[in-house]
């Protein structure tokens, strides 16, 4: 049986009217509770969803530290630093003529921001800012970014930071800058700064690449400490990183300020350094130099272009001056970095040559071989302690007497037959010791030390020697802890080898058998002085922090000390005493000297003569010892004397080698030559 159709129609709509407003009901029902879910999420649970959210991850950049100073024993800086936001420009790599171009065209755009909103008192040309881009690779690689210029204003930092578009390869980062004095003073002591990431970190900086602490981590464009000062006291100086933690959601990016942790700014150094008498040793070589140069008198030495001097002080062994010269502007580092041209004209000066083999400035090797490096042969000044090593080990007494008649002959007669005679062919007649350094015999310490030692102790001898020529710091390092410091030559063992323990030991004994630096030398002049102490050299007096409070002090250090009997001290002072030094016949103060004239043999087979000159005063109780070396120099009396005549004065003028300053009224003018 058929169902009627109308009937069928009816109940199809009603099923169709049923499931739409089943749809239309679970339609609106979800909606109401999506509504609902809504409202709990922005009304109930919004201030803990976005406590979470701003609870997350942080970003971190990094704030270099700003560098500790360095001040002279007054308190005036000698190397200070400054906090600044720099402007950083990184090349691009690919075609060079376009990468060029377009640098250039940059640099334009650089230069109107510069001239419209930076300090008129710093600005800049084009000409400088293509020279800071480095385009052709001269300082730096194309992945190391090139400061453009430092100290921007608020305005530059504005101009630069919104319109970051039109400025591509550019960055703003707060970087510490270092500065110098500019009166170049104490220059190769101090050191310089280079980029952390200009090869420090795989040389000198090895070690620091594993810090993983955020506040002490080297940070790639931070400057370090690359030589003297700068270097030694690294950890002092340095300080620790600043850290800006920025909040970020989960796209990374940021979303609210930053927690800032300030820099902490390294501690400062107080350097034993005196300014006055620094800069009056500086000076007194420089003002020698040019007199030995230039005189046509008999002193006329024309390839003296370098002096070395070192004062310090006897009972402390505190350093007052330090002079490597000529010296350079160290400005020149600023930044971290130079050019091969700037390179070149400093690289003959460049290292301390109190502490290291220095040459002068020849910048050719073939040239350069055919003169003496700063570290030289000691000389005449190696007497005193000749004779405190014969006395000491019995080989004469203070009464001994020996006949100078110009010239000591050892080794078998015919060609092995050496003579040792005496400058100018003096014959001096009948010595005891104290004479023979007055007259600076070099047959007495051939014959009465260095033979007699031979034929007393055979080869042992040598070992002898030289356990008594390092008491006394020759041959081994100062301690002074600088880097790259040189210990010597020591020549006497080569000879033993090459020739015979008795040639080795003569030779030695009068001053040709060790080459030595100046800061060697004054420190065996203060070991003279102090009759057998030999004392630490100290540069620094104090280390503060930042709000002046004292964090280190330094005490006098005794290294070693030689046990040697009075008289014989006061037998080599007899002699020191009367050495005829003119420029200091005149002194108000009793000085105790040695002269030197070291013979060194160079290229070509030429011997040159270098002056060396060592004292100490006053005589009764040593306060202030003093070595001077001047390559090619000539006689140490003339050469290099009077260097330290005026070292003296400057220290007594200024602190008082009795302990009170003198007037300037009242002192020689240290000056004038």
């Amino acid at each position: 049986m058929q169902e009627d159709p109308k009937k069928r129609a009816i109940s199809n709509r009603r099923h169709f009217a049923f499931r739409l407003n089943l749809f239309f009901f679970a339609t609106f029902f979800l909606f109401s509770v999506l509504i609902v879910r809504l409202a709990i999420l922005q009304f109930v649970e919004g201030p803990s969803l976005k406590e979470v959210e701003t609870s997350g991850e942080t970003t971190e950049v990094k704030i270099p530290p700003i560098r500790g100073n360095i001040y002279d024993s007054g308190g005036a800086p000698i190397a200070y630093s400054t906090s600044t936001q720099s402007l950083y420009y990184t090349i691009e790599s690919g075609d060079e003529k376009k990468v060029k171009e377009k640098a250039i065209a940059s640099a334009k755009e650089m230069l109107k921001v510069f001239n419209e909103h930076g300090d008129p008192k710093v600005a800049m040309t084009l000409a400088q800012i293509e020279e800071n881009m480095d385009l052709d690779h001269k300082k730096n690689t194309y992945a190391v970014p090139r400061r453009i210029k430092a100290g921007l204003t608020n305005e530059e930092i504005a101009m630069f930071l919104e319109n970051k578009d039109k400025y591509p390869g550019i960055d703003i980062l707060e970087e510490s800058i270092r500065h110098y004095d500019t009166s170049t003073f104490a220059v190769q002591l101090v050191g310089y700064l280079k980029k952390f990431s200009g090869g420090a970190e795989n040389n000198l900086y090895k070690d620091k690449g594993d810090i993983t602490d955020p506040l002490l981590e080297y940070l790639p464009q931070e400057d370090v400490g690359f030589d003297g000062l700068e270097y030694m006291y690294q950890d002092e100086l340095r300080g620790k990183n600043g850290l800006k933690l920025y909040p970020i959601n989960a796209a990374r990016r940021i979303i609210g300020p930053p927690t800032i942790t300030k820099p902490e700014k390294g501690d400062d150094l107080y350097l034993t350094i005196n300014r006055a008498v620094q800069e009056k040793t500086e000076q007194a070589i420089m003002d020698q130099l040019h007199y030995l140069q230039t005189t046509s008198s008999s002193e006329h030495a024309a390839n003296a272009k370098t002096g070395y001097a070192v004062a310090m002080e006897v009972k402390t062994g505190k350093v007052i001056s330090m002079a490597s010269m000529p010296d350079y502007d160290p400005n020149i580092w600023e930044g971290g970095r130079i050019g091969t041209d700037d390179y070149d004209k400093i690289s003959a000066v460049l290292q301390n040559g109190t502490i290291s083999p220095v040459i002068g400035p020849y910048k050719d090797k073939k040239e350069q071989n055919k003169h003496p490096s700063s570290v030289v042969f000691l000389g005449s000044t190696q007497k005193p302690l000749s004779i405190l090593i014969g006395l000491n080990e019995k080989l004469f007494t203070t009464s001994s007497t020996y006949q100078d008649t110009g010239a000591f002959y050892y080794g078998q007669e015919g060609k092995y037959r050496r003579k040792i005679g005496n400058a100018h062919g003096h014959a001096y007649g009948t010595l005891d010791p104290s004479l023979a350094i007055t007259r600076s015999s070099n047959p007495f310490m051939a014959k009465m030390v260095g033979n007699a030692l031979y034929e007393k102790d055979g080869k042992k001898g040598v070992d002898i020697w030289d356990s008594y020529v390092k008491q006394f710091g020759l041959g081994v390092s100062t301690g002074s802890g600088l880097l790259n410091e040189n210990t010597g030559v020591i020549g006497y063992y080569h000879e033993l080898e090459a020739a015979s323990a008795q040639s080795a030991l003569i030779f030695a004994s009068f001053g040709q058998m060790g080459r030595y630096t100046t800061l060697q030398l004054a420190q065996y002049t203060a070991t003279l002085a102090s009759h057998g102490k030999r004392m630490k050299p100290q540069f620094v007096n104090k280390i503060t922090d930042s709000e002046g409070n004292q964090v280190q002090g330094f005490k006098p250090e005794v290294l070693n000390t030689i046990d040697i009997p009075k008289a014989y001290w006061d037998e080599v002072e007899r002699g020191m005493a009367n050495v005829d030094v003119p420029v200091f016949k005149d002194t108000p103060y009793k000085v105790m000297r040695k002269t030197g004239t070291s013979e060194q043999q160079v290229s070509g087979g030429k011997v040159v003569d270098n002056a060396v000159f060592i004292a100490y005063a006053p005589a009764e109780d040593p306060v202030l010892a003093v070595a001077v070396v001047v390559p090619e120099g000539g006689f140490g009396s003339a050469g290099a004397a009077p260097i330290a005549r005026k070292i003296f004065d400057a220290y007594d003028e200024a602190v008082g080698l009795d302990g009170v300053p003198k007037k300037q009224s009242n002192t020689t003018d240290t000056t004038k030559d």
